[in-house]
């Protein structure tokens, strides 16, 4: 199933994570684990963010995909089944 995960790090653990040169390899391991067909950052609500989009089949990997987030970049992670043109064409015969 492809899933959108989306996630928001709080301004203070963001800078703190950046002090300490850890927010990239944070990004780049969720990235690398996911295996992210797609990555997008950018700011939201004043705080760095991101949206990945990826294929998962087991859903008891998500949380080796969030704990290593909130813990570490202290991330606010929201995460949904997304279709792409195709899948809503095939969703959508017979209707």
């Amino acid at each position: 199933m492809r899933l959108m995960m989306t996630f928001k790090i709080p301004t203070e653990a963001g800078n703190k994570a950046g002090a300490r040169h850890t927010i990239g390899a944070a990004i780049e391991k969720l990235i690398a684990d996911t295996g992210a067909q797609d990555a997008y950052f950018y700011m939201k609500d004043g705080m760095r963010a991101g949206t990945i989009y990826f294929e998962e089949t087991d859903q008891a990997n998500l949380t080796r995909y969030n704990e290593p987030l909130m813990e570490s970049l202290g991330a606010q992670i929201d995460i949904m089944p997304v279709l792409n043109l195709e899948d809503l064409k095939r969703g959508l015969q017979g209707h």
